[in-house]
């Protein structure tokens, strides 16, 4: 085997490897209250490519599937494995939790911005950034003053909490999980995860698969059509959904780890998106 091959086959494993880690982080967002998998699934550069394949699954099947395979495996350890550490996480002390994931999207936003000037960015753009940023705050705000209303587990409610996760997935920025609370299915729905319980698997994983086939073709059809409205929409969101999770009432010690955390997701997160840039991707979806 010559070095060209070694290293060629060693690049293949690290690329796997990052796309797997990816998927984990895009699943916590997906039972982390106040974060959405849809915003982590744009920030880790998954969102746009995964959405075109959703939209056109005859195209390049086999191609696409093998390039996501480890993202969905990541995706699922992110959801089952992580949902007792969140839960967790989130009863002692949301705010350091919340600060890391901060972090993690602030780090990879200088890529993001050059992904959504790709194709030139005008004044309206910029426009667009700003309502969108300034509406998603004004959204989660008003979600967080919601009072709230108390569903019983059955099959029709978990499927429409997949529904929501779904929507989650399609629409970055919208927190699945935040609803989930409103309706006082958070708790159980993190408990049957975490034991995985197939009466609540099951119709969550029907929901969301419905969810994200009914819409992923439009939202394909609108970023080839409009790709700088649509990334400068979603950058908004991004920014907005990070700006309204910013968590209140830190004090003493817990200021400095906050920084702390902040730091480590940013410079993690920064790190792969700039290791990440070195693979081209845009055979696979052009």
């Amino acid at each position: 085997m010559t070095a060209m091959t070694e290293e060629k086959q060693a690049n293949r494993v690290l690329d796997w490897f990052i796309r797997f880690l990816k998927g984990i982080m895009v699943g916590i967002g997906f039972i982390t209250p106040g974060l959405s998998g849809g915003v982590l699934a744009v920030v880790f550069g998954i969102y746009e490519p995964l959405i075109r394949f959703l939209g056109n699954l005859r195209e390049k099947f086999i191609k696409n599937t093998l390039y996501f395979t480890p993202v969905g495996i990541g995706g699922i350890v992110g959801v089952v494995a992580f949902a007792a550490v969140v839960d967790i996480a989130f009863t002692r002390n949301a705010a350091l939790f919340t600060w890391l994931f901060i972090g993690f999207i602030t780090g990879t936003f200088p890529s993001l911005f050059k992904t959504a000037g790709k194709e030139g960015r005008r004044r309206l753009h910029w426009i667009i950034l700003a309502i969108f940023a300034g509406g998603t705050v004004l959204l989660m705000n008003w979600i967080e003053s919601m009072h709230m209303v108390t569903l019983q587990p059955s099959f029709i409610n978990w499927l429409m909490s997949g529904a929501l996760i779904g929507l989650g997935v399609v629409v970055p920025g919208l927190s699945p999980s935040n609803f989930l609370i409103y309706f006082g299915l958070y708790q159980p729905m993190a408990a049957g995860l975490r034991v995985l319980n197939l009466g609540v698997a099951i119709p969550l994983a029907l929901g969301l698969i419905l969810c994200v086939l009914i819409l992923a073709k439009l939202i394909a059809w609108l970023f080839k059509k409009y790709y700088a409205f649509m990334y400068h929409f979603i950058l908004g969101v991004v920014v907005g959904s990070t700006i309204g999770i910013i968590p209140d009432r830190v004090r003493g010690w817990d200021i400095v780890f906050s920084v702390l955390l902040f730091i480590f997701g940013a410079l993690c997160s920064y790190g792969v998106s700039k290791l990440d840039e070195k693979y081209e991707r845009e055979d696979l979806f052009a």
